[in-house]
C-alpha cells in the first residue's frame, strides 16, 4: 500500500487533480467504492491524500457522491485532517465571485442521503454544533491573509439537495436568513467527518451571485457553464491556499474534533 497520509484534500468541482508524481490506490469500504482512486503524494512538505469528490471526470452528481465510502477510506489511510474546497454560490452582496468563504456553520436542506455510520447495534449522537474544525479555520484565515486572497473568515453554508440550482424565491429566502453561501455537498460530508473524529475544513470557492440575492434581483440564472468558467480562475487561488494550509499544519492549535467523536458513541 502507498505511504500513509495524515491530511487529505477532497477536491470539489473544478479541482480534479492536485498532486504530481502520486501513487494511486483504489479502496473498497463497507460502504462501497470511493468516488475515484485516491492519490497519495507530497504537497507542502507533507504526505497528502487527494480524492476528487465528483470523480476525475465529474461523473457523480452531488446526491450520488459516496460520502460514507470517501470519508471511511481516508480514515483507513491514517488521515486525521480533511481540507474540503467546494464550489458555492454567494447569497450576500458583499461576497463576490472569486472570493473564498471559510465557513463556520452549515444548514442542511438535503434529503434521503446516507448521512451516518450509526448502524443497528451502534448508537452515535455526534455533536455538530460547530461542524468545522476551529483550529483549521484559524490556520486557513491566517494563510489566506498572507497570500492576499480575498477571504471571508466566517459564514453559514446552506446545503441544498441538487442537482438543480435554486429558484429565485429560494435564493431570497436563504439570503434573508443571513446565510453566506449555497452549496450541494457540504452535508453529509462534514457530519460524517465528525463521526469519524476527523478535523474538517471547508473552503467555499464562490462562483456566482445566486439568483434572487438582494441587490442582484435581475441577475441571469446560474448555469453550469458560467460556474465552470469562474472555477477555472478560483481554483487556482484555492490550490495556493491549500498548499499554505498544509505547510502550516504543525503550527495548528489543539482542537476538540477527536474528543467530540469519542463522546458521541453510546
Amino acid at each position: 500500500m502507498a505511504e500513509a497520509a495524515q491530511v487529505a484534500v477532497i477536491g470539489g468541482s473544478g479541482l480534479y487533480r492536485l498532486l504530481d508524481d502520486a501513487d494511486e490506490i483504489r479502496l473498497d469500504t463497507p460502504y462501497g467504492k470511493t468516488s475515484d482512486v485516491v492519490s497519495i503524494g507530497n504537497l507542502g512538505g507533507a504526505t497528502v491524500a487527494f480524492l476528487p469528490r465528483h470523480g476525475r471526470n465529474h461523473e457523480l452528481a452531488p446526491h450520488h457522491v459516496p460520502y460514507r465510502a470517501n470519508l471511511w477510506a481516508l480514515k483507513q489511510l491514517g488521515v486525521r485532517r480533511v481540507i474540503a474546497p467546494a464550489a458555492s454560490g454567494s447569497l450576500q452582496p458583499g461576497i463576490l465571485p472569486g472570493d473564498i468563504v471559510i465557513c463556520d456553520q452549515l444548514v442542511d436542506r438535503t434529503s434521503g442521503r446516507a448521512d451516518t455510520y450509526c448502524e443497528p447495534g451502534c448508537v452515535i449522537h455526534a455533536s455538530l454544533a460547530d461542524p468545522y474544525c476551529e483550529a483549521l479555520r484559524t490556520l486557513a484565515c491566517t494563510a489566506a491573509c498572507q497570500l492576499h486572497i480575498r477571504v471571508h473568515g466566517e459564514g453559514t453554508v446552506v446545503v441544498i439537495q441538487g442537482p438543480r440550482f435554486s429558484t429565485r424565491a429560494e435564493s431570497r429566502w436563504f439570503a434573508q436568513s443571513g446565510w453566506a453561501v449555497v452549496n450541494m455537498t457540504q452535508y453529509p460530508e462534514a457530519a460524517l467527518a465528525r463521526e469519524l473524529g476527523l478535523c474538517y475544513l471547508n473552503l467555499s470557492v464562490v462562483t456566482d451571485r445566486d439568483a434572487g440575492v438582494i441587490g442582484n434581483p435581475d441577475a441571469p440564472p446560474v448555469t453550469a457553464q458560467s460556474v465552470l468558467e469562474v472555477l477555472r480562475q478560483g481554483m487556482g487561488q484555492a490550490r495556493q491556499l491549500i498548499s499554505a494550509i498544509v505547510e502550516g499544519l504543525d503550527s495548528a492549535s489543539v482542537c476538540q474534533c477527536q474528543a467530540l467523536a469519542a463522546e458521541a458513541r453510546i
